[in-house]
């Protein structure tokens, strides 16, 4: 899981593309505060060829990341 809750872009996007390059998992759990982190952690992680899923957890979103 990374939390990158309390960083501003693009931030989120580098913790989640570190995580992503150090273990090539399937799915990835990201944990983000803001609604632009989403928009770009989506667009980065679709790019890589996964598929994201979106769920608010009340003030936070948790992004699910799954390889296609």
């Amino acid at each position: 899981m990374v939390d990158a809750r309390g960083y501003s872009c693009p931030i989120p996007v580098v913790m989640t593309q570190k995580a992503l390059n150090q273990t090539k998992p399937d799915s990835l759990e990201v944990l983000v505060d803001a609604q632009t982190a989403v928009q770009n952690i989506t667009r980065f992680a679709t790019a890589q060829g996964y598929g994201v899923t979106v769920t608010e957890q009340g003030q936070d979103y948790l992004l699910t990341l799954r390889k296609n």
